[in-house]
């Protein structure tokens, strides 16, 4: 971020300590603020759980020096993890479904990581089901597998929540976020509730994804648009605990596509799908929190922008509805 007055000696300093923003469409009663992650030297959160996942692998003795980390991934994931293993000196390798992102595995690639691609019907079990496969042939060979490994929510727990919390002098009423490993919310919700067990806790999906079930919601399963969030298989998404969990928010592609559209034009904020989802999520929130429906301990909503939208323009992520959804 910015606010670095001294010289850094490696881009690995530049991690975290992201911006949080208000949110100028929320209620003035209960401002929503965001967490601007596309502010990470990889521009995105994931960025952090990388950085913080191979550090802590390496001290236990889990990952050698020189090794290979092999991770399915989206894409985000894989951009932090290459930052952080070639700076670690460590190879890198990802499983990336067919169907995400074409800048996310250019980048990979520019930052010297192996891409391979396995088929967008098999979604990211496929991928990891591959990436496991792929290191019991290799020689000192890992796999942190962000969807299950406890580092990905510990990062946020010591790292990220902290920082929302210091910016605020701890006033966090509701905490919101997209679920795709689930990291993110699980790390900074449980830092949350230590601080007050009142705070309230939202998972944000896309429709079609199956988080809502984990909370008695009959809700039907759909293919969707909004990429790095969501599940069609609740049991792949080990971290995900439904328990400290008080709402599952789901919104549509086509209401995180008019918000992501709408930050950018009215907010400046060139930001991506799931952050757009994140928005809508957010703001529902804050308006029931505004009208007495929704008790919260202070009037603040908090929330994570993951990444920028710049990663998704092949997509069409600007252009119309249907052109986008297409």
């Amino acid at each position: 971020m910015t606010s670095h007055r001294e010289p850094l000696d490696s881009v690995l300093d530049t991690i975290g300590e992201t911006p949080l923003v208000r949110v100028h469409a929320s209620p003035d009663t209960v401002p929503v603020y965001a967490k601007l992650e596309s502010f990470n030297p990889g521009a995105s959160v994931k960025d952090r759980i990388a950085l913080y996942m191979l550090e802590q692998m390496l001290e236990r003795g889990e990952l050698s020096p020189g090794g290979t980390v092999i991770e399915p991934t989206a894409g985000n994931t894989g951009i932090g993890l290459a930052i952080a293993a070639g700076q670690l000196g460590l190879d890198a390798i990802f499983v990336v479904p067919e169907r995400f992102s074409v800048e996310k595995q250019q980048l990979m690639t520019a930052l010297g990581a192996e891409i391979i691609n396995t088929p967008t019907e098999d979604g990211m079990g496929g991928a990891i089901d591959r990436a496991h496969e792929l290191a019991d042939e290799l020689d000192d060979a890992v796999v942190p597998q962000q969807f299950a490994n406890p580092l990905n929510a510990e990062a946020h727990y010591e790292l990220t929540a902290p920082e929302i919390f210091d910016a605020l002098d701890g006033a966090v009423g509701a905490i919101v976020a997209g679920c795709g490993t689930a990291g993110t919310l699980m790390g900074i919700a449980r830092y949350a509730l230590e601080q007050n067990p009142d705070t309230h806790i939202c998972a944000v999906e896309p429709e079609g994804s199956l988080y809502s079930t984990t909370k008695g919601k009959d809700v039907p399963e759909a293919e969707y648009k909004i990429e790095g969030i969501g599940t069609h298989n609740v049991a792949t998404n080990e971290l995900f605990d439904p328990d400290i969990v008080d709402s599952v928010e789901q919104v549509a592609d086509r209401d995180a596509h008019d918000e992501l559209k709408r930050l950018a034009r009215e907010e400046g904020h060139l930001v991506a799908s799931s952050a757009g989802a994140a928005s809508v999520a957010s703001l529902r929130l804050a308006r029931k929190i505004e009208f007495g429906d929704v008790d919260a301990p202070h009037n603040s909503v908090v929330t994570i922008f993951p990444d920028s939208s710049e990663r998704y323009l092949s997509k069409g992520i600007y252009r119309s509805f249907d052109e986008w959804e297409n």
